[in-house]
């Protein structure tokens, strides 16, 4: 059962994928398909190298970070290492979605001799700034499109369960009741397969701490900010490489940009859903469809180049590097 439930966390990501790619192009007309060609060859495509260079740059910052959270827990890998296992993350992400930053966490285990639970605890802890990150994005475009939003919401299920909340207000009871015996069994069983899990939790909290405790915390936030602007800075810029989607306003650009990195999460890397995305939001701007369609796919399509280049390159360059490492320790060794 539990292989099942593997598999169809890979397939069903990947398949909706695949069947929303077919959807889109097999409603798309000979002069649609036409039209987004004519997109593809007119793009400006020293844009999408400045936005891939600040993606690059982000990866970068990223890999930087988490040398901070390491440091409390007396862990100080090497910056290639710590940059290596975030871009094999990116690319494992795109195969099978969320095994990324378990990937990471081994990876770097192996070659710098670090406990892959406290590991996968700073890592929860930098995930928990990304997300703080992410809701002010946001909280910042709901404001600038509350009246669409207002407008989508009017008469739907939020409305539901305003005139009807005695089941939602049930289902949150029981799901409280079931969380706090799940923490009680967790707390006083002594079953080993438990004490194993209360144990793996204990490590994982031990790297959540790592945050709060570090002496470079300030350079930790310095760092999550600047990772996402230069996020934000790799999808803005990009809209220059189209003509006429310089024109988008602020607000616009904002609201793909969260939409589409929401979308990333439905499907293997965003394939399909990614474009589908971009479209429907420039779709509100006075964009055309197909010009929209098409600056999606060019901006998913360049990302995604960039993370199967450098993310296989570090699959290459790892090994070899910490072997070069080693045969040097080795030979100072025995001189």
């Amino acid at each position: 059962m539990k292989k099942i439930g593997s598999i169809l966390r890979i397939v069903l990501p990947l398949g909706l994928g695949i069947f929303l790619v077919w959807y889109v192009f097999s409603k798309l007309t000979p002069s649609d398909v036409e039209d987004i060609k004519q997109s593809f060859r007119s793009a400006n495509y020293w844009w999408i190298g400045l936005s891939l260079l600040l993606g690059l740059l982000s990866h970068m910052s990223r890999a930087w970070r988490w040398k901070y959270t390491l440091k409390p827990i007396n862990y100080y890998p090497k910056f290639y290492n710590s940059f290596f296992s975030v871009m094999i993350a990116y690319l494992v992400n795109l195969a099978i979605p969320r095994l990324g930053e378990v990937t990471r966490c081994t990876v770097m285990s192996r070659y710098e001799n670090m406990k892959f639970n406290k590991l996968l605890g700073t890592v929860i802890a930098e995930r928990v700034a990304d997300l703080m990150i992410l809701l002010s994005f946001m909280t910042v475009t709901l404001i600038l499109q509350f009246d669409n939003v207002k407008h989508l919401l009017e008469g739907t299920f939020v409305e539901t369960i305003m005139t009807n909340p005695v089941p939602l207000a049930a289902t949150v009871i029981a799901g409280l009741a079931a969380a706090w015996l799940g923490l009680r069994l967790l707390r006083i069983s002594q079953n080993n397969f438990i004490i194993k899990i209360r144990s793996f939790i204990e490590d994982v909290i031990e790297g959540l701490k790592s945050i709060l405790t570090m002496k470079d915390r300030w350079l930790f936030i310095l760092h999550t900010v600047l990772i996402w602007i230069l996020y934000f800075g790799m999808f803005w810029v990009g809209f220059y490489s189209i003509p006429g989607l310089s024109d988008v306003p602020f607000e616009g650009v904002l609201a793909g940009f969260v939409l589409g990195g929401i979308s990333i999460a439905a499907t293997n890397g965003g394939i399909g859903a990614y474009p589908l995305a971009i479209q429907a939001i420039l779709l509100l701007y006075n964009v055309d469809s197909n010009t929209g369609l098409a600056f999606g796919w060019i901006i998913w399509t360049a990302q995604t180049i960039m993370i199967l280049l450098i993310g296989g390159a570090s699959f290459i360059l790892m090994p070899v590097l910490n072997k070069k490492k080693a045969d040097e320790l080795n030979t100072s060794h025995f001189e």
